[in-house]
């Protein structure tokens, strides 16, 4: 279930990759079966290890000249030298942290020149129902701290040397789950109609019928939860 498009970070063989909050590993394993050298980043141990053992499922296919690495890591902190990746993803990050220009200005640290940058944040019109249906959504320990408006975001990261490239939407089927959660908050695990929705979205996720897919076509404009924003790092003079 990829938040990014990988067609439109468009990675040649040759690239270095950085997947930072890599969670437990789904942009980075899509990096890997791309053919890259890609860095899995994140400040959970226990999300790093867990993504580092999923990757045993790739081996069979390992595409020439890929490599995986795991590290624990500040996305305020990153420790690599500068300019060291070509492609950079960032991926349901910064609404975590508190001083997301700092993770920015870390990001443009590490691009190389030509770099390829992929951000993703909660879509602000899905994002604000779920903070208007509950109280407990936006103060969940670990949780969203904000709401991003997306052009003011591309705004800011273009601050830090990035050309805007393009836009896309994803997870609109994700949206309606966020909202049962939302309105059933305090008893959502107890929730049939929730769980129902939830097994509704593994099926898809596992079986991905033609059905939904169409549908998602169509939902992820209106509706995706998330926003990719796509940009290049400018070359050096």
């Amino acid at each position: 279930m990829l938040t990014v498009d990988m067609k439109r970070l468009a990675p040649g063989r040759a690239a270095r990759a950085l997947d930072i909050g890599c969670g437990r590993g789904r942009h980075t394993h899509a990096l890997y079966t791309e053919g890259l050298a890609v860095i899995g980043l994140d400040l959970a141990e226990s999300d790093v290890a867990a993504a580092r053992d999923a990757l045993g499922g790739f081996a069979e296919s390992e595409p020439d000249g890929a490599r995986a690495g795991w590290t624990v890591g500040d996305a305020l902190r990153l420790p690599f030298d500068d300019g060291a990746f070509d492609i950079i993803v960032c991926s349901e990050v910064l609404e975590h942290i508190p001083d997301y220009r700092a993770a920015l200005k870390e990001i443009a640290r590490v691009a190389a020149p030509g770099a390829r940058v992929a951000i993703t944040v909660p879509r602000a019109g899905p994002e604000w129902l779920c903070w208007r249906l509950t109280d407990g959504y936006p103060y969940t320990p670990g949780g969203h701290i904000r709401i991003f408006d997306a052009g003011d975001l591309s705004a800011e990261v273009e601050q830090f040397g990035f050309a805007y490239r393009a836009r896309g939407y994803a997870h609109g089927l994700h949206s309606p789950y966020w909202w049962l959660q939302c309105a059933r908050w305090e008893t959502k695990d107890e929730s049939r109609l929730v769980a129902a929705y939830k097994r509704f979205l593994e099926w898809d996720i596992l079986e991905r019928p033609a059905l939904t897919r169409l549908l998602s076509k169509v939902a992820d404009p209106l509706m995706g939860k998330s926003v990719a924003l796509y940009f290049d790092r400018a070359r050096s003079a």
